[in-house]
């Protein structure tokens, strides 16, 4: 909200503050990992459009 309350239950704003050293137990979340997994992600979604369009040609 716009006073930085929650909404539901009046207390301050969810979430660990920034370089809170507590939220990295797996590093999954990381800026590093997430970056990774959307290069992937565009790499798998540019291959399948390769594959359809060989699929059309024929």
């Amino acid at each position: 909200m716009a006073n930085g309350r929650c909404r539901m239950h009046g207390g301050k704003s969810p979430g660990a503050a920034k370089g809170n050293r507590n939220a990295f137990k797996h590093g999954r979340y990381t800026a590093k990992a997430v970056a990774r997994r959307r290069q992937i992600a565009a790499l798998i979604r540019t291959m399948r459009a390769l594959a359809g369009s060989t699929d059309e040609a024929e």
